[in-house]
């Protein structure tokens, strides 16, 4: 293979010499090949050492942070002017890329919100929670432990929220299988590149170890808990969010160093566990930031 000819892969993951770098903003020929395959691969048919990404934002951020992730690109031909340097970085290093119509990229990312582009990259696995403690810089810090949240949607919106209010990071449970999707990543509008997930050890040790590192812990409870704006907030604070129906685990939270509750006009139960924890940063940005 020539070196700055583009490798094109179609939407089955097989690949094909394009034969032609991508096109400037001027205008030039795409890398179609002679004929379009139909993608047969749904979002939830990658491997598990791969995700599949969709949406401008989220395929942006992976491609700052870690482009040596990628390994398959598909994009709209309307995005190719916005995608320039991402696509020069594919014909450099030989990464598979093509252009096609709207009806693949729905079909490979399982959603109409795919934004004109989708990727596949290399996941990337949760960090022991030690190895994130001893990185941790001195300072305000704050972190989410999610308990029993399954929903993508609201783990998007979590992470968006966490990364525009400074979150160190998503504490995952030992057991938990809640894993980064492409329908999450979209929602979080680029924050899951933003903010790491760290995988928890047992609940005990995990406690201990958050509070040798000088973080309190605060169950998040709909009623019964203190007054979130009036009480003093830790400038180490882990959030504890339960489950979106059930709540948090009382063992847990009777383990937490405090218990909040956001106070409201009662019209509602409670808030979405997602824009519970948009409040919650938000009050420990304005007394921290």
């Amino acid at each position: 293979m020539r070196r700055g000819v583009a490798m094109a892969a179609d939407p089955y993951g097989r690949f094909r010499g394009a034969g032609r770098t991508p096109p400037d903003d001027r205008g030039g020929q795409d890398v179609r090949s002679g004929r379009r395959d139909e993608p047969s691969r749904a979002a939830g048919e990658a491997t598990s050492r791969e995700l599949r990404l969709y949406g401008l934002n989220a395929v942006r951020a992976m491609f700052a942070r870690r482009p040596g992730a990628l390994r398959k690109l598909y994009l709209a031909e309307t995005r190719i002017p916005a995608l320039q340097p991402l696509l020069k970085w594919c014909v450099a290093n030989r990464v598979g890329y093509r252009v096609v119509e709207e009806d693949d990229l729905r079909k490979l990312a399982a959603s109409s919100h795919h934004e004109g582009v989708v990727a596949d990259v290399l996941r990337e696995a949760p960090q022991p929670l030690d190895s994130w403690l001893a990185a941790l810089p001195a300072g305000p810090q704050c972190a989410v432990w999610l308990d029993g949240v399954g929903n993508p949607h609201n783990l998007g919106a979590i992470l968006r929220s966490a990364a525009h209010f400074g979150v160190g990071a998503i504490l995952l449970p030992q057991a938990s299988t809640l894993a980064l999707s492409g329908a999450a990543a979209r929602v979080a509008e680029g924050g899951a590149e933003a903010v790491p997930m760290v995988r928890l050890d047992g609940v005990d040790e995990s406690l201990a170890a958050l509070r040798g590192a000088g973080f309190a812990t605060a169950a998040t409870v709909v009623d019964g808990g203190d007054d979130l704006f009036a009480a003093a907030l830790p400038r180490r604070l882990v959030y504890v969010l339960g489950a979106e129906g059930e709540g948090m685990d009382r063992g847990l939270a009777s383990r937490c160093d405090l218990r909040l509750s956001i106070p409201g006009t009662g019209a509602v139960e409670s808030l979405n566990v997602a824009a519970a924890t948009a409040v919650l940063l938000a009050a420990w940005r304005s007394r921290t930031g």
